[in-house]
Parts: C-alpha cells; structure tokens; sequence
C-alpha cells in the first residue's frame, strides 16, 4: 500500500477547491467546484451551510477519488479552510437553523456595534479582543440573531463558524482554531485565548461557543454517518482547521517570523507572522495557527475585482478572449500598459471602489481618478488602476512600519501574480521584493499540509519549505520608484482632501439601488 495521501479542502466566496497531496507535495488530483452568494437585502450576504458548504465538499471528494483512483483508506488526515469568520446557527440535532452569515461583506450588525461599543466601552474591546468591533466581527452578528431572529437564538445549540461546520458534520465535534476565534469579537479574550464570560450576557451563553483549539490539533475522526455521505473512510483523523487566508499564508510558504503573505485577489489580504501580539488601531492581531505565534493582517477592498471591472466595462469582452490574436483580455490590456509609462501620465486613481479596510478602515470610501486630460488612453487609466493597488500596498506597508511591523519576506500569491507588469509596479512603488511561490494552489494545499502536521508527518508548520518552492523574486527598480514620488504623495492627499465628499455621497445613496 501507498504512503498515503493528504486531503485539503477550501470553501471559498464563489468556488471551493480540493486537493490529494502526497507526502512529499507532489499534487495526484485537484477539483474546483463554483457556487453562488445570496443577498436577501443590501448589506446582507449569505450562504445555505448544507447547499453550498456541504455539498461543495461531498463533490471535491466524490471528484477527486473518481480522478486519483485511490482507496479512500490511503488518506491519512483531512485539513478544511474556509471563508471567515461566520456565522451558523444549529440546533441540537446539528441542522442549520437558518443561512449562515458571512463574513465583514456582510453589515446587517451595525447598530449592534453600536450597543455593545457603548455597554462595553470601545477602548474596552479594544484592549480586550486586540481590535475595534467592525464588520468583520461576529459577536454583533450573533447578537443581531438575538435581537431579529429570537426563535432562532433560543432554538439555537452551537454557534459555529465555515470550516468548523465541515469538521462537524465529519466528527460530530464542535471545534474552533484560535486564529478564527479572534474575529468572534467582543467574545474573544485575545491575552488568555478563550471565552469571556463578562461579555457573555449581552450576546450569548458562552457554552453554545465552540472549544478553542490550535489549527492543526485533530478535532476528530470521520464518523461512520459522514463516510456513508462522502466516500471517505470512517476513522480518518479530521484537524481543527482555520480561516482560508492563514491557509493560503501557509500554501505560499510562510514559516519564519515576519515573513508576510500577500494576497492578490479579488481583494487583497496580507498576514505577517509575528512572535509577540502586536495591538494595532490601524490592522488586526490575532493569535496564528500554532502556539507562541502570532499574525499581524490587514486588507484592500479591491484588487483583482477593479482589474475585471476595468475589463468589463471598458476593456476587452470576454467573447474576444483568444480571438484571432491569441491572447484573453487581460494580456491584451497588458500590452496598452506597457504602453504607458510610470506614473501614467499623471493619472493618479484612488482604488476605493468598495470603500477601504485597512489602513482606511473607511467603508464609506469611493473611488476616484484624477488628473484626466486628453491625451490619455485606455492603458493609461488601466495603468493607473494597478498603480493604484501598488499605492495602497505601499501606504498599508508604511503605516505598519510605524506599528512596529516590518517584513523581512513578502510572499506574493494569488491570481493577480500571474500578470507580472502588475507585480513589477507594486514592487516598484513600494520599494520591496516580490517572492511567488511556484506553486498557486492556494489554501487547500496549505490545508493539506497543516493536516500533515496534525498527524505528525511534520513537526510544525515551518516545514512548509518541503512542499514550496519559490519560483522568482520580483526586484524594485529604484530609478522607477523615484518616478512615483509625486504621485504616492496625491493619492494620499487626494484621500484627505475629499473624504468628507465621499461621505456626503455615500451617505446621500445607502437605501437606493445603486450601491
């Protein structure tokens, strides 16, 4: 018989990924399963857990045994990530007791946050969960459940978030890693990593919250129920798992402390590892995946999704893609930027488009480009968008440095890492290398790994540099950053200057139909 192999699973906001790895990191199968997002009303996003996460799941695995042709037996452990964190309601019997609410796109809490920054005080929750209580956090959403939906708060068992509803329904264990716990604030006592019962009255007995654990730490084993519904053997150790970005940290290689993952997505994400918990008004900290590790994480609001945006509306349509020039539509508008020089012309374009997380934290931000004149083209102001992403990165970077948080590695990843000029740009204007790891799975083979370690294949997660290889660096080129100067200096003023606009005209659209 085989080794034996390691499964990773990712549930994602539009599509859920599965990998079989082996031992040594070598890839024998993966599959890609697309889903929907509801959105019952503006500002409401949500999933169907048994719809969507579930079944996702049930066909990565059914895909992939059919694909790799192995005997379910020769899988040795199983690591889920997923989108986070959120929020589900189940009943006794583990049913989803209504659609699970989904992570910071989702603002229905907001007079909950509201409440509780004033019985709680918001510099209490801040030195107590290490951050402001935002979108992104799930207390007030189970409070709103409480408040809008009483029934099901009183019928409810287990509030429990994305993957911890996967290793439920294979264990019958109500588990949580402590990375993903964090953005349970306010209930979250981020210094002693467990619940806080002084909170609790105001949102939730505190035993309808799962146990903490660290992400790799066996929550348990495929029940005999779970293996008749996947295909899986019954008695495969099932690990804690986490949120998806701390597993795509890993995917990309992340091991030292300070190295920093970089995410290029529809959005961006980043993660730095870090020894010590790092309070921060600006970012978010959080205790990481192992003990004695912490992350230091922040955000843009778009990256990849302007890049389409641009593409749809003013570039290339999809039904030219490989027509006749045998290139799609972004190597055609690859080939305008190229066109155009640094700096663009001097369009300069704010990527606020869905208002901004971090350093901003201003969901009320818009987005803006300034300086048109006609002499500028369409790959100037395609030019200018990525630009814009690179500015961002750049004034995330330098306002961690003024925390107390610099990286000394930053691992590029995701699908924005294919479109190199763009990666030259961000490296150009912020001045730092880019490494991009050969390998872009993305979270499920971080999973796959991590469940490696649960089952002691590997001693800990810094040996992630056995499945990944670093395939180029970016380098800045110093005479291009300096041709940037003026322009990063706009867009930061062109930020200050007209923020109170871009208040007054969010405020003048929420309620109509079109934000």
């Amino acid at each position: 018989m085989s080794q034996g192999y390691l499964l990773g699973v990712d549930i994602g906001t539009y599509s859920s990924k599965g990998v079989l790895v082996e031992r040594e990191g070598n890839i024998i199968a993966q599959h890609v399963v697309p889903h929907g997002m509801d959105m019952p009303q503006p500002g409401y996003f949500e999933h169907d857990a048994e719809g969507v996460w579930w079944h996702d799941f049930r066909e990565i695995v059914k895909n992939l045994l059919i694909e790799s042709k192995i005997n379910p037996e020769q899988i040795r452990g199983i690591g889920i990530s997923a989108i986070g964190s959120c929020v589900l309601p189940l009943s006794e019997d583990g049913q989803p007791l209504r659609p699970a609410i989904l992570y910071g796109i989702d603002t229905r809490a907001t007079q909950e946050i509201e409440y509780l920054e004033k019985v709680l005080g918001r510099e209490e929750i801040f030195r107590q969960s290490g951050m402001y209580l935002s979108s992104q956090a799930s207390g007030p959403k189970i409070l709103w459940i409480k408040n809008h939906e009483p029934e099901v708060f009183q019928k409810t068992r287990w509030f429990i978030t994305s993957q911890a509803y996967l290793v439920y329904k294979l264990t019958g264990k109500a588990t949580i890693d402590a990375y993903t716990a964090s953005g349970y604030a306010p209930l979250f006592d981020m210094q002693n990593l467990c619940w806080r019962e002084d909170v609790a009255s105001y949102i939730t007995p505190l035993n309808r919250l799962p146990q903490i654990y660290w992400s790799c730490e066996v929550a348990g084993y495929v029940t005999d129920r779970a293996a008749a519904e996947t295909g899986l053997a019954a008695g495969t150790p099932v690990i804690v798992g986490t949120t998806d970005a701390a597993a795509e940290a890993i995917s990309a290689g992340m091991r030292e402390f300070n190295d920093m993952m970089l995410m290029f997505g529809s959005s961006i994400f980043f993660i730095v590892k870090t020894a010590e918990l790092i309070k921060t008004r600006h970012f978010w900290s959080a205790p990481f995946l192992e003990k004695d590790t912490y992350a230091f994480t922040g955000g843009m609001s778009t990256a990849g999704s302007l890049t389409k945006w641009f593409r749809d509306q003013f570039g290339y349509p999809e039904v030219e893609e490989e027509a006749s020039v045998g290139k799609n539509a972004y190597q055609l508008l690859a080939d305008l930027v190229s066109q155009s020089p640094p700096g663009a012309k001097g369009l300069i374009l704010l990527p606020y488009f869905e208002g901004e997380r971090t350093p901003l934290n201003d969901p009320r931000a818009k987005g803006l480009l300034f300086g048109l004149g006609l002499r500028h083209t369409r790959g100037d102001v395609y030019r200018a968008l990525l630009e814009g992403v690179g500015f961002g990165v750049r004034h995330n970077l330098e306002v961690m440095k003024e925390e107390g948080v610099t990286p000394a590695r930053i691992l590029a990843t995701g699908g924005g890492t294919k479109n190199m000029l763009w990666m030259q740009i961000v490296s150009d204007i912020a001045k730092v290398p880019l490494s991009i790891p050969r390998q872009q799975i993305g979270a499920s083979f971080g999973d796959a790994f991590m469940a490696g370690v649960g089952i002691g294949w590997f001693k800990d997660l810094t040996e992630i540099n056995r499945w990944v290889e670093i395939e180029k660096t970016i380098q800045p080129d110093l005479r291009t950053h300096e041709k940037y100067a003026l322009n990063y200096r706009l867009f930061l003023s062109l930020y200050e200057a007209t923020k109170p606009f871009m208040h007054e005209l969010s405020d003048s659209l929420t309620g109509q139909d079109v934000i």
